[in-house]
């Protein structure tokens, strides 16, 4: 079991040759999730492979620019590819109302079903659940309403202990199912076989949290706690700390902080100010207090295991 994440864009504010705004894929239990949808996000989604019909879920994060104005021109986009499959959004009450208004006055309006999830509630909750993913909230404290997203796989069905299986003839592939759903096997004779002994264990279910602006906020850890993965905004390094909570963003230094405090296996930050001119340094800065500490870059792939 793996997850695999595609940045494609990590920058922060306006676009520019080299540095898109915020935009991620992942892919997680045979779903594919666009996470925020900065401006020219189909341009990198075509840039680095990804095929646009794969998407039928977008989480966006909050209503400032550099996280959402692509998404009114991949919907159109869908919209001239002859779409016919329904598009879910979740993102803050009043993106609804940006997006068909947008599509009203260009008399645009999609062929698919295009269904908003509007989001106001400042506790965390989930959104999003079927057989195999559950997505929650992650409320954060930005200037304007913004959530985090936390991806989570359900535990999946036992492993097949084969060689144990064999020695006992009467059991099935029929039976099969039953024994990787969690049940005992009773024999012919009355025996009861424990199912542990016929399993092993399912892998551990894998996580991803996606923090995006946010000030220095410890409230989110035990929402994140023990979190596979987590990208956690940097804009800043520590030399503009006053000006991070000015701006409500966060701290290379700040970020690490979170992940040690949450006890995730693996950091990615970015949201990088355009001030700096070595991202590297947000890196050597978060590595003080997380050492698996790694830089969202345009077109890297992370296979998280």
């Amino acid at each position: 079991m793996s997850l695999k994440l595609t940045i494609l864009g990590c920058h922060s504010a306006t676009p520019r040759v080299n540095a898109h705004p915020t935009a991620q894929f992942l892919e997680i239990k045979n779903h594919n999730f666009l996470i925020d949808c900065g401006e020219g996000t189909q341009v990198q989604l075509r840039k680095y492979g990804v095929k646009f019909s794969k998407i039928k879920h977008i989480f966006i994060s909050h209503l400032h620019g550099d996280h959402f104005y692509g998404l009114v021109g991949l919907i159109s986009t869908f919209r001239l590819l002859n779409r016919e499959t329904e598009l879910h959004i979740y993102g803050p009450k009043g993106l609804k109302e940006i997006i068909t208004l947008q599509l009203k006055l260009s008399n645009s309006w999609t062929q698919y079903p295009l269904l908003f999830h509007e989001l106001n509630s400042d506790e965390s909750e989930l959104i999003f659940e079927d057989a195999n993913v559950e997505v929650y909230t992650v409320p954060l404290n930005h200037r304007v309403y913004t959530n985090g997203y936390l991806f989570k796989e359900k535990l999946g069905e036992r492993k097949l202990n084969t060689n144990a299986i064999a020695a006992y003839k009467e059991i099935e592939i029929c039976d099969f199912q039953n024994l990787k759903n969690g049940r005992d096997y009773t024999l012919k004779n009355g025996t009861v076989l424990k199912n542990e002994t016929l399993t092993f264990d399912p892998a551990l279910p894998l996580s991803y949290a996606f923090c995006s602006d946010t000030v220095f906020f410890p409230e989110i850890v035990p929402l994140i706690k023990n979190a596979t993965c987590l990208y956690h905004e940097a804009t800043f390094l520590k030399d503009k700390e006053a000006l991070a909570i000015t701006t409500k963003h966060t701290t290379a230094a700040q970020a690490a902080q979170i992940a040690q405090l949450a006890q995730v296996n693996q950091l990615i930050i970015g949201h990088y100010s355009g001030r700096y001119k070595n991202i590297e340094d947000f890196k050597t800065e978060a590595r003080e207090f997380f050492e698996n500490t790694h830089l969202a870059l345009e077109g890297k792939v992370f296979e998280i295991n």
